[in-house]
């Protein structure tokens, strides 16, 4: 069981593009069409900091995402792949750029078929 308050998403390069914390957001996910962006999640505790999942802990969760526009950007969860380097247990997004204009999405953490997490506003996609 996770208990957020919140989530980042980061660029490949480490940067905070989009936060989310107790209801305030700040930021924006923007991309060119064509463009396809991988983005890290990273949850938050209730004082704002990322909080670390345990290694060899048993991970049930997954996200989800919903209530964007296809025609504008699709947003996928990338799957988690068993081994390799992922500190963060693959909780990644990929956002592709398909027409100019803008959408939202809406990102849950689930566990055990519920949400431990729901995001307050969806967070917004602008596709330049």
């Amino acid at each position: 069981h996770t208990d957020a308050d919140g989530f980042k998403l980061e660029d490949a390069a480490g940067n905070e593009v989009y936060r989310e914390f107790e209801g305030a957001m700040t930021g924006s996910v923007t991309l060119a069409v064509g463009e396809t962006l991988e983005l890290s999640v990273h949850f938050l505790d209730h004082e704002g900091n990322e909080i670390a999942h345990e290694e060899g802990e048993d991970h049930e969760d997954g996200l989800e995402v919903s209530g964007f526009d296809v025609t504008v950007a699709v947003v996928e969860v990338e799957e988690h792949e068993e081994g390799g380097d992922h500190n963060d247990h693959g909780m990644a997004l990929h956002v592709e750029g398909v027409s100019a204009g803008s959408t939202s999405f809406e990102l849950r953490l689930m566990h055990d078929g519920h949400a431990d997490y729901t995001s307050t506003n969806n967070v917004p996609v602008t596709v330049n």
